[in-house]
């Protein structure tokens, strides 16, 4: 593997390559009887998770995804050096909440349902720049905290159209190491904002696709790889409509995604589940690839994957106030070690 760090605008190698010693997947019960409903380490039938408010369950369900990470990793909370985390609402207080009493060095993180992959970056950046040896990449969203902030109280009854996602109570947490065993990261892509006019709330997978396009296309040209190079790219979260129109992109630059391209919106749920164009927010992404993906590259089933998560940048006030919506996707190469050069 190359020892340049810098492949391009976007694109920074591990030379270290940061392993994935600890995850965990933390889900509601409607994430739970979808099809990747067995890989989740944690499915509550109480949406509540044993407490007051949306907002105190969602901090309930970061908080235990960490710990079964660290009990995976063989780690405790004193051994993590940096924690990165976010969520989707004000002021990231689901994180902040579910954190405050771990004495670790922590860092907010904002990028919407691509913070999963946002955080991940940052975490493996820290620990191949040398700035950390062990820390967490942690993210959370809860289907009625989230409809309360954004759209409107279940209490409402307002209905959904067609295009619209179903945001995943969901938390998902990573554990990185500069040693021990595990899936490694090879390399991520960081993102530009990408502004494609949408204003609809209901079709964030519109709204992010171009954003998904944009750094998926810096991340072929700058690793000199081409979709045939991985067992699996995952996007998160575009939905139906979102994955059609990226694909749609692609074809156009004579590009086919074929097989190996799918989108963690479209794996949560199954279509008999009500969710029109499939699952969203930071949840979703996250419990697909710390319960699902992970799980397969273990086994050998997946060896090289890009994962990349797709967030929509906008507030109920921006909403209000007619502006549209910008989408962000940042994106990292896991691997097996066998797999994983560049």
């Amino acid at each position: 593997m190359t020892s340049k760090k810098k492949l391009g605008k976007h694109t920074a190698a591990f030379t270290s390559l940061p392993k994935i010693v600890g995850h965990a997947a933390v889900t509601g019960e409607k994430e739970g009887e979808g099809p990747l409903g067995k890989y989740f380490d944690y499915v509550s039938k109480d949406p509540y998770f044993n407490q007051s408010t949306w907002e105190k369950a969602e901090s309930e369900m970061q908080a235990t995804a960490f710990k079964l990470a660290l009990e995976k990793a063989k780690l405790t909370s004193n051994d993590v050096d940096r924690l990165y985390a976010g969520d989707l609402l004000n002021q990231c207080v689901s994180s902040s909440l579910a954190h405050k009493e771990d004495t670790i060095p922590y860092i907010g993180l904002y990028g919407a349902c691509s913070t999963m992959a946002e955080s991940l970056s940052l975490a493996a950046m820290a620990v191949d720049g040398g700035y950390a040896e062990i820390t967490g990449a942690i993210t959370s969203s809860h289907f009625c905290s989230a409809e309360k902030q954004y759209r409107m109280p279940l209490e409402y009854g307002g209905q959904r159209p067609p295009c619209a996602q179903w945001t995943v109570t969901g938390s998902g947490c990573l554990i990185l190491s500069k040693d021990g065993e595990g899936p490694v990261v090879c390399a991520s892509v960081t993102g530009e904002i990408v502004d494609a006019g949408i204003k609809d709330a209901n079709n964030m997978g519109a709204a992010m696709a171009p954003a998904a396009y944009s750094t998926l296309s810096a991340l072929f040209a700058e690793t000199g790889t081409s979709p045939q190079n991985y067992d699996l790219i995952v996007t998160g979260d575009l939905g139906k409509v979102g994955s059609e129109i990226l694909s749609d992109l692609f074809f156009e630059d004579g590009l086919d995604l074929g097989n190996v391209y799918n989108d963690c919106g479209m794996m949560i749920f199954a279509p008999g589940q009500d969710t029109h164009s499939g699952g969203s927010g930071c949840g979703c992404s996250a419990a697909v690839l710390s319960g699902y993906i992970l799980n397969q590259m273990k086994l050998g089933i997946y060896r090289r994957v890009i994962f990349a998560g797709t967030g929509a940048l906008h507030s109920p006030i921006s909403i209000n106030q007619g502006a549209s919506i910008p989408g962000i996707c940042h994106a990292v190469i896991i691997a097996d070690k066998k797999e994983s050069a560049i």
